[in-house]
């Protein structure tokens, strides 16, 4: 008799490719099957940034428990010969104080990863109608988890008016992250390399300033605390693809909103002056 082979298929690939048949009354270009594709994948590669720290941090909890729980095995045992292994103890108990604190790090560190995990996946499960439709994207970029809005959608070019799907788009995203406790935000202009000379925008610096202020003071309008919110600019000077082709320059021309690091998840000044 034949062994029989379960078929498995992958859940998140069908469930993208039935979406995407279904919402189209027509035949779907090759184009825009890969774009949707590219964009999964990017979220995919974001969220399995995440994945991988929260599992080396596991990894290193794990470790660093093993580690208390040999030394305490240790001490216990030389308990029993004081007299003759006092300098050993001696040295088993400042390992085991250490291995302490590093586990108790790791725990710190464990968990804060854990949330950012988890505040990744709530951002992405309620923006997926955005992301599918791209208006928006959600990554991982250098560290720093963002939301990254098109210019096109928001701006028409050299202009700082929101449109309005770009002002619908925002609502959206307002909604989401009010929703967010003890968090600050970062609005983050971006452009491309065309450089710019008006009167009111002699170079890309203050066009994309201008452009990160109203998009701040659109979020604060829409439910967001002033509190919370900075505005920047970098101008062409923080690009996410090389300025060599149109389809480049408008990735690089973007709002970024970054969610800013949990002042709570960082080391103190005197565990950071501890720390080999």
């Amino acid at each position: 008799m034949m062994p029989f082979r379960r078929l498995t298929l992958r859940p998140t690939i069908l469930t993208f490719t039935f979406a995407l048949i279904s919402s189209t009354s027509a035949c779907v270009t090759t184009g825009t099957f890969d774009k949707k594709v590219a964009e999964l994948d990017n979220v995919r590669a974001s969220r399995d940034h995440v994945v991988v720290e929260r599992d080396g941090l596991r990894k290193r909890l794990d470790d660093a428990t093993a580690l208390v729980g040999e030394l305490t095995a240790r001490l216990e045992k030389l308990g029993q010969n004081v007299g003759k292994l006092t300098s050993e103890k001696g040295e088993l108990v400042r390992g085991l104080a250490d291995a302490r604190v590093r586990l108790e790090e790791l725990r710190r560190q464990t968990a804060a990863a854990e949330a950012r995990a988890a505040v990744f996946r709530n951002l992405v499960a309620r923006l997926k109608s955005m992301i599918d439709a791209g208006k928006l994207k959600v990554v991982i970029r250098d560290g720093r988890m963002l939301i990254a809005l098109p210019n096109d959608v928001l701006f028409d070019s050299a202009r700082t008016d929101i449109k309005p799907d770009g002002q619908t788009a925002l609502v959206d995203v307002a909604k989401v992250l009010a929703t967010i406790p003890d968090r600050n935000f970062l609005v983050a202009g971006d452009t491309d390399n065309v450089p710019i000379h008006t009167a009111r925008f002699p170079s890309n610096w203050e066009l994309s300033t201008a452009r990160s202020v109203e998009v701040t003071k659109f979020l604060i309008a829409n439910g967001m605390r002033p509190q919370v919110l900075a505005a920047a600019g970098y101008g062409e000077f923080d690009p996410v693809a090389p300025n060599d082709s149109s389809e480049h320059q408008a990735q690089n021309r973007r709002i970024e909103i970054v969610l800013q690091p949990n002042l709570a998840d960082l080391p103190s000044l005197d565990e950071a002056k501890t720390t080999p």
